[in-house]
């Protein structure tokens, strides 16, 4: 008792004669969203906080006091009125956000980033229910990883949840920045430490619900954004654009790191080549897999019919039959026995078609290939390599996404 005087007094002589104010630095103002249940959850664990939030909050308050009668001559009336109002808080009567009607507060949590609503996740265990809810992560989902996330990866994501028991989202992954930071990570010990309340005078054990389902939305963008789970994607110009993969896509499982807002690419293996592993893969030169079909499998072209010239196109190629195929881009180009004049060109009606690859220099092995309109599944040989499914480019992202890599320099 005598340590908790000493102690008391010390701080209070100090906080008395302290330099004047100054500006909040920016953490104390998250401190905000804190509520008095915070405090309620907190001292069931620790009893002492209790007297240790009544002392600061007439300290605190003694101050104000101070400061309003020395600068601004404030009257009796409005000390009192002060005190009057540090009574109402430590009887718990002061407004919080837990005050507004439901509708309200879920219009308000709407407009928070992710972040934001972890934050508020943090102040209680009924805020906690609402921020972590599928419903206000939908949106944070589609607009951060919906162009990423496509069929395969949510089936290997179901594969990867069907293997976890619990979810992680507060206890494990990178470490908090900052007091918000650490207060998500203890704030399941405090729950599963107040678990245990009196409900009209017998003990009744509350259900932990400080993990999330492991099915939720929440725990899928979470797991996203630690990297722990690596989800099928295909990427663009592969290992740092190397010369053998211009103009070309392959899959790949991918990993997000948050410290350089990169990904790293696990290539399948090439033949007897080992998996190679891209680090440093930025968002622009990532897509969902276009089709639902593994690599080593053939894509079924159902659009051989409607080819006509310089429509775009993306054609399945690989080196041998051991390879996965990768897409590559194209154009479909005229017979050579067609003047390329649009008013007589009849190249259409050919079962014959002419794909060019015009990042290719002419001459090249590679700037062309012909393909039967009728019976086209796989052409080709171990020397010119195995053409294999053709799906033609209607929209125009993604026209213009082939045409953003395109080389600076025709390749021989």
């Amino acid at each position: 008792m005598l340590f908790i005087f000493v102690t008391c007094f010390s701080f209070i002589l100090f906080f008395k004669y302290s330099l004047p104010i100054k500006p909040l630095p920016p953490w104390a103002y998250e401190m905000r969203l804190l509520s008095f249940y915070f405090w309620k959850d907190f001292s069931t664990l620790f009893p002492s906080v209790k007297l240790l939030k009544k002392t600061l909050s007439f300290m605190f308050s003694a101050k104000s006091i101070i400061i309003i009668k020395n600068n601004n001559n404030t009257t009796r009336n409005t000390q009192n009125m002060i005190i009057s109002d540090l009574d109402e808080k430590d009887n718990g009567n002061e407004m919080s956000v837990l005050d507004l009607p439901n509708l309200a507060l879920e219009c308000i949590l709407e407009k928070l980033q992710p972040d934001g609503l972890c934050k508020m996740a943090c102040v209680s265990s009924f805020l906690r229910d609402i921020c972590l809810s599928d419903y206000l992560w939908e949106d944070h989902m589609k607009k951060r990883w919906g162009r990423l996330i496509g069929d395969v990866a949510y089936r290997e994501w179901q594969l990867y949840i069907a293997s976890k028991k619990q979810s992680s989202y507060f206890r494990d992954g990178e470490k908090g920045r900052g007091l918000m930071g650490y207060l998500c990570k203890l704030w399941p010990v405090m729950l599963v430490g107040s678990s245990n309340s009196i409900v009209n005078g017998e003990s009744k054990k509350v259900k932990d619900s400080s993990l999330t389902p492991v099915d939720s939305i929440v725990s899928c963008y979470r797991a996203l954004e630690t990297g722990k789970f690596w989800f099928p994607a295909q990427v663009f110009n592969r290992e740092n654009g190397h010369v053998g993969f211009m103009l070309s896509c392959y899959d790949a499982d991918l990993s997000y790191d948050s410290l350089t807002d990169t990904f790293q690419a696990r290539y399948p293996p090439h033949g007897r080549r080992s998996a190679a592993i891209e680090s440093g893969v930025t968002w622009d030169r990532l897509r969902a897999p276009p089709v639902d079909n593994s690599p080593h499998d053939l894509h079924i072209s159902d659009c051989l019919n409607d080819l006509r010239p310089r429509d775009h196109i993306e054609i399945q190629w690989r080196r041998n039959k051991q390879f996965p195929y990768g897409w590559w881009y194209g154009v479909v180009g005229h017979l050579e026995a067609c003047d390329g004049n649009q008013t007589y060109c009849h190249c259409h009606e050919n079962d014959t078609v002419v794909l060019e690859f015009n990042q290719y220099a002419p001459g090249s092995r590679w700037r062309h290939t012909m393909i039967n309109r009728k019976d086209h599944r796989e052409e080709g040989n171990e020397v010119d390599g195995f053409y294999g499914g053709i799906r033609k480019l209607n929209r125009k992202d993604e026209i213009s996404m082939w045409e953003q890599f395109w080389p600076a320099e025709i390749l021989e």
